[in-house]
């Protein structure tokens, strides 16, 4: 269970968030869940197929734990989900019930793939994350881990990730949760970034960060000046 602390300029203490991790299976999925895991929290990775989330846990050799969807969704305080982006509106209207009540991270980046690299698609909602707080309604959805590069979550030889995880949502508890869990990863800092309105054009940043990593053969991210 998470408590807040008393002065709004603290950040909340999140050491016993339990964190699901919808999509857990994929490699942003399975990433995020090793760094939670090894930043000391409990961890479930979701799946339609609650054996191969169970398969994908032992192999992380992590200490994460499998389950389906429904499960991970019900016994995780915070959830974040990291599913393809074809699949995102059906999957949640699938746990409507099982995430209310919850804090819903929403880290999906809607990007079409040509000869020329990636592109951000259009959402008629928005964002990937209008779409889910659409989709939603009795669940705090929030913004996050967009520009993570999911080779360096999963690399064992990298102890520290030094980028900025920009923070969006209109819920002021439910950004600062998510703020101090970004801060728990070492090397991370949460950056609010505004309203959920503004979700879209850090998704489709998304699309310039893969060019950037393309040219110079890096695995960049984004820092935050003067903050």
């Amino acid at each position: 269970m998470m408590t807040t602390s008393t002065s709004v300029d603290d950040a909340p203490d999140v050491s016993a968030v339990t964190i699901g991790v919808l999509g857990g299976t994929g490699e942003q999925g399975r990433g995020l869940a090793r760094r939670f895991s090894m930043a000391g929290h409990r961890v479930i990775i979701g799946s339609r197929d609650a054996g191969r989330a169970q398969q994908v846990a032992d192999e992380m050799n992590a200490g994460v734990e499998g389950a389906g969807n429904d499960e991970c969704a019900l016994s995780s305080d915070v959830v974040i989900v990291a599913v393809p982006w074809d699949g995102h509106a059906a999957l949640l209207e699938s746990l409507r019930d099982s995430l209310s009540g919850r804090i819903v991270v929403d880290c999906v980046n809607p990007l079409g793939f040509d000869k020329q690299g990636a592109f951000s698609l259009s959402v008629p909602e928005g964002s990937a994350a209008q779409q889910a707080a659409a989709v939603l309604p009795e669940s705090r959805v929030v913004a996050a881990f967009h520009h993570i590069s999911a080779v360096l979550l999963l690399d064992e030889s990298v102890d520290r990730i030094d980028t900025d995880v920009l923070v969006l949502g209109d819920d002021r508890e439910a950004t600062d949760v998510v703020q101090a869990l970004a801060s728990r990863i070492p090397g991370m800092r949460g950056i609010y970034g505004g309203r959920l309105r503004n979700a879209g054009q850090v998704e489709a940043m998304t699309a310039n960060l893969i060019s950037i990593n393309r040219r110079y053969k890096a695995h960049a991210g984004l820092r935050i000046t003067d903050v």
